[in-house]
């Protein structure tokens, strides 16, 4: 850690830092533009953790070379690295109509529960199937998209543009569904489900596509992470880093606004990957515990947000078309705070 400081007083140090922040942030951008796309329609997705951990680990064993010595894991294809990202989203779906079809009918706190455990469920199965997913040891030496075509240190700016090429796309593509007559519906049936299906609207199917959407992108997200870090394990995908922190970016942006989700995907992974960067000024008994100080740090920013902001930085506009627009929900609004649509959610 004491390095990193050091190096960060250089300019090149700097710029490294940023150019490699910023890629990361993209990354969780996208995590947190599908897990809003799912929210659009109530549906409360606890184990983004999950999908996200699929989505990396499909594309890995897909592309790596097979295994040598002591590694053991299945495929090993060796295949082109945008197949395995291609793949990582249809796993994501996969899991999402399995999980979706036996929970999708019943109450949302159900499903809840059920993304939780399948994200506990996968990281076990990870952890102690051998000759899977080579259980804790992880899987190493993962290849960038176009490493080979680039050396040195310039590869950091081909991750960032490919990062803010793919979030770009994500997010276009996510504004404009969102805004279409199916967007609309997502939020007729988030506000009041009930009044959507006597209006003939097939709630099921919608949600079951915003969940399979959501966890398509969700599974891109984590292959762009594998390749982008070159080196997975199970613990890389723990509740703390792949849900948590996602659903902090959605409460500090702001649910239902896509750009209010990146500024907040922006801030929050500021507070996360800045922390470290203090540490020297920190009192000797608070700098070796930077990893809880960020923690509640984060926690801290939750709470506020929710107390005091619980639209987020960029509340969502109430839409009727692309011509009329009722402006900001007010704060007084209960479709403006996550924790209402959240017990609503629940008492379903």
């Amino acid at each position: 850690m004491e390095q990193l400081i050091v190096t960060l007083v250089t300019f090149d140090g700097a710029v490294n830092w940023t150019v490699g922040f910023l890629t990361t942030v993209a990354i969780f951008a996208i995590l947190a533009l599908a897990l809003n796309v799912q929210w659009s329609v109530g549906i409360l997705n606890f184990g983004v953790a999950a999908f996200f951990m699929v989505g990396a680990y499909v594309s890995a064993v897909l592309t790596l070379p097979p295994p040598e010595g002591l590694e053991a894991y299945v495929a090993g294809w060796g295949l082109p690295i945008p197949v395995g990202w291609i793949f990582a989203a249809v796993a994501g779906a996969v899991l999402a109509l399995l999980l979706g079809i036996p929970t999708l009918r019943l109450r949302d706190d159900f499903l809840a529960i059920a993304t939780i455990g399948v994200a506990a469920i996968l990281r076990s199965i990870a952890n102690s199937v051998e000759g899977l997913v080579n259980r804790s040891r992880g899987l190493n030496g993962i290849d960038g998209l176009l490493q080979d075509e680039v050396s040195g240190g310039g590869y950091r700016w081909v991750e960032l543009a490919i990062a803010l090429a793919v979030l770009i796309v994500v997010y276009w593509l996510v504004a404009r569904a969102t805004a279409s007559p199916w967007g609309r519906a997502l939020r007729a049936i988030r506000d009041n489900e009930d009044t959507a299906r006597a209006s003939g609207k097939n709630t099921v199917r919608f949600r079951m596509v915003a969940f399979v959407l959501g966890a398509m992108l969700m599974g891109l997200g984590g292959a762009i992470y594998a390749h982008r870090s070159g080196t997975i394990s199970p613990l890389t995908f723990s509740d703390l880093l792949g849900t948590f922190f996602v659903w902090t970016m959605l409460i500090v942006g702001g649910s239902g606004n896509h750009r209010g989700v990146v500024l907040g995907a922006l801030v929050v992974g500021f507070f996360w990957f800045g922390t470290p960067l203090i540490q020297e000024s920190l009192p000797d008994w608070l700098g070796s515990r930077v990893f809880q100080v960020r923690q509640l740090l984060i926690g801290v920013l939750i709470v506020v947000f929710l107390l005091w902001r619980p639209q987020g930085l960029l509340a969502e506009r109430d839409r009727v078309s692309r011509f009329v627009s009722e402006g900001p929900d007010n704060q007084g609004d209960e479709r403006s705070t996550i924790l209402q649509r959240a017990r609503r959610a629940m008492s379903r």
